[in-house]
């Protein structure tokens, strides 16, 4: 029982992380329901698994809350970002913390070279017309690449969670 329920809530959280990210791409915004439930689903799985990390997990996340918001200060990262990385500290086992956080970073670094190289290619969206739910999203990105808008950052993050959390 104790095993199907610590694979429910690293199933639930992947579930989250990919929920924000998804959110992200599609909206440019981080739902804080996303942040608050992947950060009450950590708790639960420390509580669950090893008690006694729970204050470890709770430390590194304070930390990356630190971190995370002078970034957001200083105006290079969003807020929902800060909420979601600080939520994934508290889910991602203490020790593969790093991991996650290298992983986010290669991520990140990879999708803003994307999005660099994406801008320098795409034109400026033409009328809008009615497309397929794919084509809509793409002509959305057009959009956003044409007026150099924000990167879903959430979907590196994501993708630092759950390289981190597949090698528990």
């Amino acid at each position: 029982m104790h095993h199907l329920l610590t694979d429910a809530l690293i199933i639930s959280g992947i579930a989250v992380l990919l929920y924000a990210a998804a959110h992200d791409v599609g909206f440019r915004t981080v739902p804080d329901c996303a942040s608050i439930a992947l950060l009450v689903i950590g708790i639960a799985w420390r509580l669950l698994d090893n008690p006694r990390l729970l204050p470890w997990s709770g430390g590194i996340a304070a930390v990356i809350l630190v971190i995370t918001y002078m970034l957001w200060r200083q105006g290079w990262m969003g807020g929902g970002d800060v909420k979601l990385l600080t939520a994934a500290g508290m889910f991602v086992p203490p020790w593969l913390v790093p991991l996650m956080v290298s992983g986010t970073a290669l991520t990140g670094g990879g999708l803003a070279l994307f999005y660099l190289l994406a801008g320098m290619v795409v034109k400026r969206p033409g009328r809008p017309r009615p497309a397929h739910f794919v084509a809509r999203i793409l002509r959305c990105e057009q959009w956003r690449l044409s007026r150099r808008g924000p990167l879903p950052y959430a979907a590196a993050i994501a993708a630092g969670g759950l390289i981190a959390t597949l090698h528990t």
